[in-house]
């Protein structure tokens, strides 16, 4: 149906093996038993197969002419079709087959998971898309206006109408890139989550949110194949970094030094390529795609042409390359198996930087980093001179890259920059990272993200729905080279606590930390919490609009009332006042008529206005730190309110360290009652030992260490992964201060006076304070809200819903035999409902009268749950009968 008609010629483009032949020789078979011969017949046969689609207002199609657009359109479409020439479209068919019939045998089948070339999701890409889509819909709209309006008196209302129509698509784009929700009817695609607002929760929490990439995989499929990691991310995507739970292995973030190329100009390279020898796909007979010494050339996934020596065309392209005459990230690279030369130089492509090693030495010598140290060159002119380049994982196949200096050998070919960089943003926080388990990294790179810090310079003018800053944050005494790089020291998120390894009282089983009360009193672990309440004052259709009065005055003491207390004469509450609970933020009345009255209907004169302030809610007084006023896109008044809490750390509040330890305070201890050591330093926590042995965070130790020996020697200590400062070294400055050199101390009970029977592992360790506070999540209720319809009470702490007696709570109940309490719960506290019952009939009564026998002589009253009624009723409406059997009941 392409063109090539001849069986030999087709078998020729496929290859002339024996085994090939023998396994393509059915398909030639049917071919024959339903009697096509011709390019025509072929067509019409594809053609009577072929779903119609129905074209509105355009030509009549014949069956033979839908099938040859699909062919040319639909059926692979990156290969391109001018004027309905198929040669190219056949040849990349030919091979497809070849390459089919030899993956049964010796050949391998291609790795799903194989990182090589795999477009990464970019927002772009679908950009286009939904451009290119409202851009046809506006045309279509124009052009059907256009022929409406021919008269030359309303080409002005053209343009108006042009002008509305710009703004459709305008708004189409904001809705897409605010809510997310992609739904494009041409392509049916229907996409949610495409973009997502930033998360300003901490500095770290906005960089990993801008190196993620997310898979679009369903999440609810349990396979592995596509969450394991694969050795082809090597150096491309941090191993550490990818969330637990059910999102695991399908979000992953990108390495330090990773860059995604973008789509850049393909003429120069096939100029390039044809002037390099390879022949084009078009003269060729098709027999040569399969000789044993043809290699076949692919640009972007399109078959290019042919070559027969190939390492000449690799060669070259990369000194090219190197030299600057091309692009630096076109990659080539060789697929030896398939006999093909790849040729990229395209976007969404994953590459990083590597140094080339020629003669067994590295191209960047010493006198090449005093330049850039000294700034006279940069990481540009590095590329241009050929010192360094950038390879895609495809290329990083054809090269032998080494880690370090010392293990270059003669094969050799580029030498990695540093290998602390195969880890992303998140994984490079944590100190010795090498010497911890490795789920515990994965679980810091969680909970680096949400711990409390510096989100920004401008963090005291910003108002955000949510910000949770901390009072006195500190740089970490062991930092890493990552910490450096992302500027984390400037903006950091946690505080260097003094940390005893020890057990004291019981109250810090299970993760639980003992902190100590006068270092709360100075200040550890105290945040901020800033939220925000919105209001805004709208004008409505019949000239009424929104106002804000001032506060009520009580009558006799010529006050305002406690619920208006703070507000100001303008009716907004002013800045720097306390509020409580239930108090108001903004007085607002609304208009109770908003609509535009009827025609002929009589007018009322003044509008009545009715109460709608805007009330703080909370368990707890915040202040007011700031108020705004301006205007919305609606050109109506905006008022927004920074509200702010200070909160210092109470029991339950979650803190953690940066290798995967979380746990929760336990108890708040009186300094005098603590320990302490000879130089009467008292532990700001206390860590339960417990917690080391089975999770094998050797790297917390190590941190311990360091940290202590930063401190005597007042510098800080590396703690980077794959190097960082030595723990022999460490130890020689602890020794020098007169210290343990295990980092042990002698301690002193507070409570006996007695010294401790064991000396104590004693020094500092960075603590993050993770968002997480007992205060947010503290919820009780006695009677409250129910829901409507059921008649049970709400659900959620932000409805003051009530707690769920489950159904495997059930199930112990049941197990106890305790009937009564499950009654208690299930019915009494829950929806207990008074019914009338007909014992004749079954059916529901209603206030002693059953009115289906028309009698009251057997009604009972039951308690049923309220659920229980609504559903034998909703049974009813569906002509279905439940009927209750009641039976007397003898003592």
């Amino acid at each position: 149906a392409m063109g090539v008609e001849s069986d030999q010629e087709i078998v020729q483009m496929i290859g002339t093996e024996e085994h090939v032949m023998a396994a393509f020789a059915p398909s030639l078979e049917e071919c024959q038993k339903a009697q096509i011969f011709t390019q025509m017949q072929a067509l019409k046969y594809i053609g009577n197969k072929v779903r119609r689609q129905r074209m509105w207002g355009g030509p009549k199609k014949t069956k033979m002419e839908e099938a040859r657009e699909l062919l040319a359109s639909t059926i692979l479409t990156h290969v391109l079709v001018k004027e309905f020439n198929f040669r190219a479209k056949c040849i990349y068919t030919a091979v497809m087959v070849r390459r089919v019939i030899l993956a049964q045998g010796e050949n391998k089948v291609d790795d799903r998971d194989y990182y090589g070339n795999k477009r990464l999701e970019l927002a772009g890409q679908l950009l286009s898309l939904l451009f290119e889509d409202l851009f046809k819909k506006f045309n279509s709209e124009l052009k059907k206006i256009a022929d409406q309006v021919i008269p030359k008196q309303r080409a002005a209302q053209f343009d108006v109408v042009k002008h509305m129509r710009q703004d459709q698509i305008t708004n189409g784009m904001v809705n897409a890139i605010s809510t997310g929700n992609w739904s494009l009817k041409r392509f049916k695609m229907d996409r949610q989550g495409v973009t997502q607002v930033l998360s300003r929760l901490s500095y770290i929490s906005a960089l990993g949110m801008m190196t993620r990439i997310s898979s679009q995989f369903e999440k609810t499929r349990k396979v592995s194949g596509p969450r394991s990691l694969q050795p082809s991310q090597w150096g491309m995507l941090c191993p550490s970094d990818t969330p637990e739970g059910e999102a695991c292995g399908l979000v992953k973030n990108l390495a330090l030094m990773t860059h995604i190329t973008t789509d850049m100009e393909d003429g120069p390279i096939i100029k390039l390529a044809s002037n390099l020898g390879v022949e084009d796909v078009n003269l060729l007979c098709g027999e040569e795609l399969s000789y044993p010494n043809v290699f076949l050339v692919f640009l972007n996934g399109n078959i290019l042409g042919v070559i027969r020596d190939h390492q000449k065309l690799v060669n070259t392209f990369r000194i090219m390359r190197r030299a600057g005459y091309i692009n630096e990230f076109v990659s080539i690279s060789t697929n030896l198996s398939d006999r093909c030369v790849y040729i990229s130089s395209d976007g969404g492509r994953l590459c990083r930087p590597y140094i080339i090693v020629k003669k067994q030495k590295p191209a960047v010598t010493n006198k090449h980093m005093e330049e850039l140290a000294q700034g006279y060159r940069n990481f540009e002119d590095f590329l241009h001179e050929g010192l360094v380049e950038y390879l895609d994982v495809n290329e990083e196949n054809d090269c032998n890259i080494a880690l370090y200096e010392h293990t270059i050998n003669k094969d050799t070919t580029h030498l990695e920059i540093e290998p602390f960089t195969l880890l992303g943003v998140c994984a490079g926080l944590i100190p010795y990272p090498h010497h911890n388990q490795s789920p515990r990294n994965t679980y810091q790179c969680a909970m680096g993200k949400q711990a409390m810090g510096t989100i920004g310079y401008n963090q005291r003018n910003r108002i955000d729905t949510l910000m949770y800053l901390l009072a006195y944050p500190q740089k970490p005494m062991v930092k890493t080279k990552t910490i450096e790089l992302i500027d984390f020291e400037k903006l950091p998120a946690g505080q260097n606590a003094t940390v005893a390894v020890m057990s004291y009282s019981g109250y810090d089983i299970e993760d639980a930390l003992v902190l100590n009360k006068a270092s709360l009193d100075r200040g550890f672990g105290r945040c901020l919490v800033y939220k925000n309440a919105k209001c805004t004052l709208k004008r409505y259709t019949n000239q009424t609009f929104d106002k804000v009065m001032g506060p009520m005055l009580d009558a006799a003491t010529r006050k305002p009332i406690w619920r208006h207390e703070i507000l100001d004469a303008d009716g907004i509450c002013s800045p720097g006042e306390k509020v409580e609970n239930k108090q108001v933020l903004v007085n607002k009345s609304m208009p109770t008529v908003t609509q535009t009255p009827l025609e002929g209907s009589s007018v009322p004169q003044q509008p009545q206005y009715k109460d709608v302030p805007v009330t703080y809610k909370g368990a707890t007084d915040s202040y007011i730190e700031k108020v705004m006023i301006s205007s919305n896109a609606e050109d109506a008044f905006l008022i927004k309110m920074l509200l702010r809490q200070t909160r210092r750390p109470e029991i339950g509040d979650k803190f953690s360290s940066r290798h995967g330890q979380k746990g929760v305070c336990g108890l708040i201890v009186p300094q005098e009652d603590m320990p302490f050591c000879d130089t009467g330093i008292c532990p700001d926590i206390i860590m339960n030992p417990h917690g080391f042995p089975s999770r094998m965070t050797v790297g917390k130790l190590i941190e311990l260490l360091a940290g202590k020996a930063g401190v005597l020697d007042g510098r800080f200590h590396y703690g980077t992964a794959f190097g960082g400062s030595k723990v022999k070294d460490v130890c020689e400055d602890l020794i020098r201060h007169g210290y343990n050199y295990l980092g042990k101390d002698y301690v002193t009970s507070g409570i006996t006076g007695e010294p401790l029977e064991a000396y104590i592992y004693f020094g500092p360790v960075y603590y993050q304070k993770l968002k997480h506070m007992v205060l947010d999540k503290m919820h009780a209720r006695a009677r409250g809200p129910r829901a409507v319809l059921t008649r049970q009470p709400t659900e959620g702490r932000s409805r003051d819903g009530g707690l769920r007696l489950g159904e495997m709570e059930r199930d112990c109940l049941i197990g106890y035999g305790a009937s009564m309490l499950l009654l208690e719960r299930l019915m009494i506290s829950s929806d207990a409902f008074e019914v009338d019952v007909c014992g004749q009939c079954g059916l529901l009564g209603y206030s002693g009268w059953c009115h289906y026998c028309k009698s009251s002589c057997h009604v009972s009253s039951l308690r049923i749950p309220y659920a229980c009624k609504l559903l034998f009723q909703e049974l009813q409406s569906m002509n279905i009968i439940p009927r209750l059997k009641l039976a007397k009941y003898n003592e």
